[in-house]
């Protein structure tokens, strides 16, 4: 069924027919898979992005993004279908925009929306009949509604009839071979019912499933949960391997056994912590939302304080480990496997292994570092550069510290050179009990 309204009606036929424009703000982890999946589809896509060191990579076909080859990024740029602006006077000529811009806490945990409301801005100035206009951005309910709707309607225009606004989470999971852009179901909420079907008809040229919602604000509180929940939920399990230590029982093998259960149970792993763009940010959107209304949320405090714990509690590990062999933190060397957040990508945005280095620098251990996507890191002041993971000679540190299970760190090889080995992802645990691995 068409959207009705002449104006609505034309839109839909553009991003049906992929004639039309689509706008991108923001080109990082989330907006440049969309503009590349938009250009592949044949739409022309106006990237806008305020980094002059990405828009340089892209304007040379370069991509920053590992979840986008330079292979599929060159030839949308050198054929004109991609191209990228510094600021957003182009996106005047698109008929659908698509905000995806970092939504970063302040100091106090609170939101910091201030590139929401810059990008809104920049919208709201070339702002025309005719265009549709989406938020991808991770935020709290009520955004959408409260913060660009009042921009967007300054000079008059319709919202539902004349402009349309939508709000759709970004699900992207950086380092997923699985579940790439096109596969991952989107969920869509709009100002109103046509925003909502216009949204649809956009996602719907690139993703293979578009699930609507009924509201913008439940759109908006679909990606916070999804994400608190995974918070709440390794919270547990890291409890968990705390509880484990202290009784003496392997807490893998507890949670290899309770996962045969083929209902009512889903299995997490416990880690170093968590990192990256969403989980240690976006619980705290919800909170600081609930907290308005009168509410406080209890789990994701409590969530906050036990896996904001374990970088303190993997030193306490390594700092055992090296007593039981009558040896100190003080004077120990160390190397650190793995900065970033998770296996398989490069990037350190609130990575626990950065705070686990700084902590045990800072009690006098000699720390060493190797992560192959990593090749250089700052931590406490200081500028690191990686050790080479090929050229590392293990046997040379008191202690090999794994931290982030990157494909390139073999278990065998970790097991048979390192003298003594922290495993805080269970990487060796297909290798069984041995007396020189310490397993979170």
């Amino acid at each position: 069924m068409s959207v009705p309204g002449a104006i609505a009606s034309r839109l839909e036929e553009r991003l049906v027919g992929r004639s039309g424009t689509v706008g991108v703000v923001g080109l990082g982890y989330v907006g440049l898979p969309l503009a590349v999946g938009f250009a592949r589809a044949g739409f022309r896509v106006i990237g806008v992005d305020a980094d002059p060191a990405r828009r340089a990579l892209l304007t040379a076909g370069t991509s920053p993004v590992e979840d986008v080859s330079t292979a599929d990024l060159q030839p949308l740029v050198r054929s004109g279908r991609l191209a990228v602006h510094p600021t957003g006077e182009a996106l005047g000529e698109a008929d659908a925009i698509v905000i995806c811009v970092p939504t970063p806490l302040g100091k106090s945990k609170e939101p910091d929306i201030s590139f929401i409301v810059a990008a809104a801005d920049a919208v709201a100035a070339i702002l025309r009949p005719g265009q549709l206009v989406v938020l991808e951005s991770t935020t709290y309910p009520g955004t959408t509604d409260e913060v660009l709707l009042p921009r967007f309607s300054r000079d008059g225009l319709r919202v539902g009839s004349e402009f349309f606004l939508a709000f759709s989470p970004e699900r992207i999971d950086p380092g997923n071979r699985t579940w790439g852009l096109a596969r991952i179901p989107k969920v869509v909420g709009g100002v109103t019912p046509a925003c909502r079907r216009l949204a649809e008809a956009l996602y719907g040229q690139i993703i293979e499933r578009v699930v609507a919602v009924s509201s913008t604000q439940v759109a908006e509180m679909v990606k916070l949960f999804e994400n608190t929940f995974r918070s709440v939920n390794i919270a547990l399990v890291n409890e968990l391997a705390i509880m484990c230590r202290r009784l003496g029982m392997p807490v893998w093998e507890v949670i290899g056994a309770a996962a045969t259960k083929p209902f009512g149970f889903m299995p997490f792993q416990p880690g170093p912590g968590i990192g990256g763009h969403c989980l240690p940010s976006d619980p705290h959107y919800l909170s600081w939302r609930t907290r308005l209304a009168g509410y406080e949320a209890k789990f994701i405090a409590f969530a906050d304080e036990i896996n904001g714990g374990m970088p303190r509690y993997v030193v306490e590990l390594v700092r055992d480990a090296l007593n039981e062999r009558e040896r100190s933190v003080k004077g120990a060397r160390i190397l650190a496997l793995g900065v970033a957040y998770k296996a398989g990508v490069g990037d350190i945005r609130d990575s626990p292994a950065l705070e686990i280095i700084e902590m045990l620098v800072r009690l006098g251990g000699h720390v060493d570092y190797a992560d192959p996507r990593v090749p250089h890191v700052t931590i406490g002041g200081h500028s690191l550069k990686a050790v080479p993971w090929e050229e590392a000679d293990l046997g040379a540190y008191d202690v090999v510290l794994l931290l982030t299970a990157h494909a390139e760190f073999e278990p065998r090889r970790l097991v048979s050179e390192a003298r003594l080995l922290v495993d805080t992802r269970n990487a060796t645990g297909a290798l069984g009990e041995l007396p020189h691995v310490v397993r979170l």
